[in-house]
């Protein structure tokens, strides 16, 4: 009989696999609290340092091992784990403890480790809370080497050609050495769609199914698996039929694929002549030459994040223009769309508050209006990098039009700093708003009529909108991207720049999801930002719409939003 499991899909370049599992199960039993005797602190200590040192060896050594053909943001997983382990606050903090506490190291390991995930847990950015992975990877690498030999073979050594495996997690490491090794797919217990093993998964081309509790206790080395990263699911024990039906899907999308290549150089216009832009979401110069490959019209999106993540101090004005003249010389000439930094407050922030609700606390605009030691050298930067090349700026979780205010009289007091310095500059760089609260949703008129372009963030204004946490297993069923409150504050905004003539384009990974790409059309949507991966799947649909008769039928599937179940209603749409 065939066994079928439930969790969340990612669907990578190929998006099905079939093999035989190996199913890891390392990493199951706790830390327990065991005490040692005084005159055992420092022997305890050195067993500490020297498990930090093999790890770090262990790391190198994968390191290594990476193709310089690799994707850069494959490597910097690694890189940033060893980062980490560099760092000497870490093994301190440990060192502490376990002479305080007089404590196996195992255990300060583990205090230290719930002290910090307590401070990531209280970001309310989705992408930096799910940095919580690389504490819990390079703990998880130093507990290993506290434990010693064990009975369970190591994971990596095994012949893994063809297989899938299922695991509790996988670190970064794991990840791409079990690539290397020939694993098909990855199935897990634990992770999201935006945790390190799914991110990896996408860039190494291979489906993963995350968040099956307990997997690794009803799967057996040796079964044959089937992994749909599309749906989600898990078989186990198939027919005969079942597995033919999946071949068949796989020789399916083979095909598909060679389809998609072939219309990369295509205009992106639907059949009736109207042209619809599709950018990229980038984080990384590295990142400028798959997009390209994919032909896109320029980056909608570049989030700076990274430039202040892994380190102690902030990034200046000359590193934030390295950055972004870097980008621009990759574009060559197409324009990009640079995000000013969003970020919430941890409690570790020099000078800052603790926020008692940081989902609704100092983030974003509002942490960096505050911070003009932060915020003054990037809007600096970026306006100089404008005079390279083809830059818009973003402003990220803008709620009123006083924020606006306040950038651009900003903006204007830096422009004439700059003037009087000399510098190269863009007097007229354009500036955008991002809407991804209710508030500005609603105030979209308003907004539009100071901005010279907005910009939807699907994922938060779906999160702030159904007071979803889209990362919390218990909840995430409710974030819902066709909810009507939802289809009318995206109609709403986007109305909203029409009548002012103000673009308005959208960011989200709605935006990348082809089941929403019929409606977004019919709604008016004409420019697109989404992960590279996405476009020429987004392009195909487009490129076959007829945006008049979508605009006639998305306007009767508003007429019907409130009687009818909204996911009919878009699967009428989709199939005409």
């Amino acid at each position: 009989m065939t066994l079928a499991f439930q969790g969340i899909g990612i669907a990578s370049s190929s998006p099905i696999a079939l093999g035989p599992a190996f199913v890891d199960v390392r990493g199951g039993g706790g830390v327990s609290h065991t005490r040692i005797g005084a005159g055992q602190v420092a022997a305890e200590i050195t067993r500490f340092e020297l498990s930090v040192t093999a790890a770090h060896e262990a790391l190198r050594t994968v390191r290594a091992q990476i193709p310089a053909s690799t994707p850069v943001k494959i490597a910097e997983f690694i890189d940033t784990h060893l980062l980490m382990l560099e760092d000497t606050t870490m093994v301190d903090e440990v060192r502490r403890i376990v002479a305080d506490e007089l404590c196996s190291a195992e255990w300060a390991l583990q205090m230290h480790r719930d002290a910090l995930l307590k401070v990531f847990d209280q970001m309310d950015d989705p992408y930096l809370r799910t940095r919580r992975d690389d504490i819990e990877h390079v703990v998880d690498q130093i507990q290993t080497h506290l434990r010693g030999d064990s009975p369970q073979p190591k994971l990596t050594e095994q012949d893994l050609a063809g297989s899938v495996v299922v695991a509790r997690d996988l670190t970064p490491a794991d990840a791409i050495v079990l690539r290397q090794r020939g694993a098909v797919a990855f199935v897990t217990e634990f992770g999201g769609p935006m945790s390190h093993t799914a991110i990896l998964a996408r860039s190494l081309g291979v489906p993963a199914v995350m968040g099956i509790h307990d997997i690794t206790r009803y799967l057996r080395t040796g079964e044959f698996l089937v992994v749909d990263g599309e749906t989600g699911t898990v078989l186990a024990k198939a027919d005969a039929s079942t597995l033919e039906y999946y071949r068949q899907r796989l020789r399916l999308i083979e095909a598909r694929q060679l389809r998609l290549r072939a219309i990369v150089d295509q205009p992106t216009e639907t059949r009736d002549g109207v042209f619809v832009s599709l950018q990229a979401n980038l984080d990384l110069p590295e990142d400028v030459e798959m997009a390209r490959a994919n032909g896109i019209a320029g980056v909608g999106l570049y989030r700076t994040e990274f430039l202040y993540m892994n380190r102690a101090d902030l990034p200046d004005e000359e590193e934030h223009l390295a950055t972004y003249a870097a980008m621009i010389a990759n574009l060559d000439g197409l324009p990009i769309t640079i995000r000013s930094l969003d970020i919430g407050v941890d409690k570790r922030a020099a000078g800052l508050p603790d926020c008692d609700n940081p989902a609704l606390g100092l983030r974003a605009l509002r942490f960096c209006l505050k911070t003009p030691e932060l915020f003054h050298p990037q809007l600096r930067a970026i306006l100089r990098a404008a005079a390279q090349g083809p830059v818009r700026l973003m402003l990220p979780l803008v709620t009123n039009v006083q924020e606006l205010d306040s950038v651009l009289a900003l903006l204007a007091q830096l422009k004439r700093q700059l003037r009087q310095e000399g510098l190269a500059h863009d007097d007229a760089l354009p500036v955008g708003a991002m809407i991804e609260v209710p508030a500005a949703a609603l105030s979209a008129r308003a907004i539009a009529q100071r901005m010279d372009f907005l910009s939807i963030g699907t994922n938060d204004l779906i999160q702030y909108t159904l007071a979803v946490d889209r990362l919390d297993d218990s909840v995430n069923y409710l974030f819902d991207p066709i909810h009507p409150a939802i289809l009318r504050l995206i109609r709403m905004t986007i109305e909203a720049g029409s009548a002012l003539n103000i673009p308005v384009g959208m960011c989200g990974e709605m935006a990348s999801d082809t089941r929403f790409t019929r409606l977004l059309l019919g709604m008016g949507l004409r420019d697109f930002s989404m992960q590279p991966g996405a476009i020429l799947d987004v392009k195909e649909i487009l490129l076959e719409c007829d945006t008049r008769d979508l605009r006639h039928r998305t306007a009767q599937l508003f007429t019907h939003l409130d009687h009818t179940e909204p996911s009919c209603l878009l699967e009428t749409l989709n199939q005409a």
